[in-house]
């Protein structure tokens, strides 16, 4: 299922992704800083919503109570929970 998220207190403004049960792929952030809004889709390919929120929830970015790594684990966790629903 693919899934759009929009970001809260970031400079990327939207998450795109592929979600298949727990497994996450395709990620794709719009704005942002492009270099580490390449490398973080590529790390987090394959990888479960629980490791993704795991290693990137509460991450900050300066004095930003957030970060994109951060979005990324509750855009993970929400699409999630929207899967399931729409399996009921």
């Amino acid at each position: 299922m693919e899934y759009v998220y929009k970001t809260k207190d970031t400079c990327s403004t939207q998450i795109k992704l592929d979600i298949d049960g727990d497994v996450i792929s395709n990620v794709v952030f719009t704005g942002g800083c492009n270099g580490n809004l390449k490398a973080i889709p590529i790390l987090v390919d394959g990888m479960t919503v629980d490791e993704i929120e795991r290693k990137l929830s509460g991450v900050t970015c300066g004095r930003r109570s957030t970060s994109c790594g951060d979005q990324l684990a509750k855009a993970v966790r929400e699409a999630y929970e929207a899967e399931q629903s729409a399996n009921i």
